[in-house]
């Protein structure tokens, strides 16, 4: 059996019927806020007309799907209801579902359920990046920890070094999930840590090595070359590494988090995003936009505080519960 039949198969109804309710609760108020705006641009309306579709429009640029993003989705209802006469506010709805539904078929390939590693990749490296405060670090523990309950061995690698504090609440989640990281003094070099890393994985035959970085974007030239060196290094063991970068966004930003994926993703090569923090928020609209404009693939999303409240992103469950 493979790798990921094996990790997959764990993943069990009763489990997958947990996840859906809190995705649900998660985007709650979200899918709440839209529907009472799109309820009041077609109040009275039996039809789809220009007052309709430019009421339309501020609802999806009001709900942080994103202005570009928005205009895609109008320019393809446009077409649909040239052909189709609209009667009611169900009928949107569907349009509406149909449409984004599509736009995150471009990018999110598949409809994962659970957390896995691609065979013959070992240690499969992941260099997360993002500004602080956006949950990069909870995000690491958590994902160490979805992976560690799937059998894989885990190990953290702390590359902050501008910030004691970074290294300090990676250690705690390291504790928590209890899996190995490998550490330095603050003011290290970052690609000496990441160096260290990789060669403890190598020699422990760990599976996983999950690498944190510096939060900072007030120079991109030197947040460039310092994600670029560390690529560097860690190359001088296994090449091709890392396998992946993880871009963490939080989700209750709304455009601020568009900002941070055009200037991270100007930096270095972003492979993944994981968006958090949209329980709680109106403005779970963001996942539809920004896979949208990055052509990036969200892979995960955070729903809650819970160690297990990140999950792995089904944009047609997503779809589902922003329209509940």
């Amino acid at each position: 059996m493979s790798l990921f039949k094996k990790i997959f198969s764990k993943d069990s109804t009763e489990d997958a019927a947990k996840k859906k309710e809190i995705l649900d609760k998660g985007l709650e108020k979200s899918s709440s806020s839209f529907f009472n705006k799109l309820s009041k641009a077609v109040a009275g309306k039996t039809k789809v007309d220009d007052e309709v579709l430019d009421n339309l429009e501020e609802v999806l640029i009001a709900s942080d799907v994103g202005v570009d993003t928005t205009l895609k989705i109008i320019d393809r209802i446009e077409e649909r209801v040239a052909k189709d006469k609209y009667f009611g506010t169900d009928e949107l709805n569907n349009i509406l579902r149909e449409e984004i539904a599509a736009l995150l078929a471009l990018t999110n390939v598949g409809n994962e359920t659970e957390f896995s590693i691609p065979e013959g990749k070992k240690p499969y490296v992941i260099m997360v990046v993002g500004v602080n405060g956006v949950g990069k670090t909870t995000t690491i523990g958590k994902l160490a920890s979805q992976f560690k309950k799937q059998g894989l061995k885990v190990i953290l690698g702390a590359a902050d070094t501008f910030r004691a504090a970074a290294i300090d609440q990676l250690q705690i989640w390291a504790d928590r999930v209890d899996v190995p990281m490998v550490r330095q003094d603050m003011g290290s070099d970052p690609a000496s840590v990441a160096f260290d890393t990789i060669q403890s994985a190598v020699s422990q035959d760990a599976d996983v090595v999950i690498i944190d970085t510096a939060g900072r974007l007030h120079n991109k030239v030197n947040l460039m070359n310092e994600l670029t060196k560390i690529k560097r290094v860690m190359q001088k063991i296994s090449p091709n590494v890392p396998d992946e970068v993880l871009l963490v966004l939080d989700g209750s930003t709304g455009q601020n988090a568009f900002e941070q994926a055009k200037q991270f993703t100007k930096a270095t090569e972003v492979t993944s995003l994981a968006i958090t923090k949209l329980d709680g928020t109106a403005k779970g609209g963001v996942v539809i936009g920004i896979s949208d404009q990055f052509q990036i693939p969200v892979k995960y999303i955070g729903v809650g505080e819970g160690i297990d409240d990140l999950q792995v992103f089904n944009k047609m469950e997503f779809v589902d519960s922003f329209f509940k």
